[in-house]
């Protein structure tokens, strides 16, 4: 079992940037892929990006190509979600998690508590 811990998530101004973090503990974390999603408030969870457990490939929403970057440390256990050019549409509380991968989340077993995003106009 994988326990996923985020961070990184807080309050920024519309065009700012943000780091997620998810710290992963456990020994078999280096085998899986790492997907964040997010869930907006009154929305359903969606999809954001998730990395294969080598790093070698990777998979983006629609609204996260372009701005977003995944990317994974396995020999710090970390994987990042680097976001930049942040619009209001963007707040929500993003997730981290790791299971067989793909781009919903039923594909995903482990899950993280949620860092919060809010990026005001």
């Amino acid at each position: 079992q994988v326990q996923l811990a985020e961070s990184g998530g807080g309050l920024v101004q519309a065009g700012g940037s943000l780091r997620l973090s998810c710290a992963a503990s456990g020994r078999t974390y280096s085998s899986y892929p790492i997907g964040w999603f997010r869930q907006a408030p009154g929305k359903e969870r969606e999809f954001v990006a998730t990395i294969s457990w080598g790093g070698h490939y990777t998979n983006y929403a629609d609204f996260a190509k372009g701005r977003f970057a995944i990317s994974r440390d396995n020999a710090q256990n970390t994987v990042y979600l680097q976001m930049n050019s942040l619009v209001p549409e963007d707040t929500a509380v993003y997730y981290c998690a790791s299971g067989i991968g793909g781009s919903t989340a039923v594909g995903y077993a482990s899950w993280g508590q949620g860092t919060r995003v809010t990026v005001s106009s």
